[in-house]
């Protein structure tokens, strides 16, 4: 049972610097921009990647994306 006098005041320890780390996210603006992370995950980089890629053609017919023909360099 006296374990119980250390591990209480240090589980309010350690729930109060998770708060002061989370009120310290907020007020440095890590949420202001939501979407932008979600974007820059999904953005097509081919080009920045590989300067010889070109993007296929687009077929408004096919029910799936289109595929990366690439020829892989050994």
């Amino acid at each position: 049972m006296d374990f119980i006098y250390v591990l209480l005041p240090l589980a309010l320890l350690l729930g109060f610097i998770g708060l002061l780390a989370f009120m310290w996210t907020l007020k440095s603006g890590q949420y202001d921009d939501l979407d932008g992370a979600a974007w820059r995950a999904i953005m097509d980089d081919d080009q920045e990647l590989n300067p010889n890629f070109k993007q296929p053609p687009k077929d408004e017919n096919s029910p799936q994306a289109p595929v990366d023909k690439r020829e892989t360099q050994a």
